[in-house]
């Protein structure tokens, strides 16, 4: 998996994250490419994390085919 920063966490746009209020921390699932939102996905689900908000965001971005 590509790794981000916190550097780079910090330069994406709110837009690109699942729970926007808590960018750039944990929690927050960045999702600037399909790979992250992959990610996202499955940790929102391994943390009992928003699930929903990250399938939302992720078809928002274009990324709804991903399971």
């Amino acid at each position: 998996m590509a790794k981000l920063t916190m550097a780079e966490r910090k330069k994406l746009p709110l837009s690109k994250f699942a729970v926007p209020s808590r960018a750039p921390d944990p929690g927050s699932y960045p999702m600037p490419d399909a790979e992250h939102a992959r990610v996202a996905k499955g940790l929102a689900v391994m943390h009992h994390g928003p699930e929903g908000k990250v399938r939302a965001k992720s078809r928002a971005l274009g990324l709804d085919g991903l399971k």
